[in-house]
């Protein structure tokens, strides 16, 4: 649900399904944004809190101003707002068939470390992987927020009725080109938590 930000369900009922997707583990799909998700949990868990809630892997970076418009970081912070620590994860690779195996070992690794040092609650993490292989990855490095944002523009199109449609596209432009950002380091192939 890219795009989606802090969106709620509002309108429409909300579903839930058992799945088998983790094997040993009881998970439940959700029919609603990724927010409903982390409130949904928070209800069906009736009182009990979790020590840490996680959002991602997601496809794409989250640097700079895309947390705004992040379902991946919404839910991050939804749960830190909850009181909970939090942690959204995003791979800089938008491909359907990305490979998340660094991803995977980069995960277990922040999540070891924030456990072990028992986050503070309501402190939300927005970690970004760099695309490539694991022993390109230069560090872990915490960082500030880049200044960027996207340069919208909106692709005129005609629909097979000859009616006109707009597509939402643009390019995503880096103001500035500070070394302590999270824009900067992901380009050099460090892994970013802001």
């Amino acid at each position: 649900q890219s795009g989606m930000g802090h969106a709620i369900t509002v309108n429409n009922p909300i579903r839930f399904h058992e799945t088998d997707y983790y094997k040993e583990n009881v998970g439940y799909q959700c029919s609603g944004t990724p927010v409903d998700c982390i409130k949904a949990g928070m209800y069906l868990l009736k009182g009990r809190k979790p020590d840490l809630i996680l959002s991602g892997i997601n496809h794409g970076s989250n640097v700079s101003t895309n947390v705004l418009y992040s379902g991946t970081m919404s839910a991050a912070v939804e749960g830190a707002l909850e009181g909970i620590p939090s942690i959204g994860f995003s791979l800089t690779n938008y491909a359907a068939d990305a490979d998340f195996s660094v991803s995977k070992a980069i995960v277990k690794e922040i999540v070891a470390k924030a456990l072990q040092n028992k986050m503070e609650k309501g402190i939300c993490l927005n970690v970004n992987i760099p695309d490539v292989p694991l022993d390109k990855i230069k560090g872990i490095k915490s960082c500030r927020q880049g200044k960027a944002f996207w340069d919208d523009t909106f692709d005129e199109r005609v629909d097979p009725l000859g009616k006109k449609y707009y597509w939402l596209t643009g390019s995503f432009v880096a103001h500035e080109q500070a070394e302590n950002s999270d824009v900067q380091l992901l380009k050099n192939n460090y892994v970013t938590v802001v």
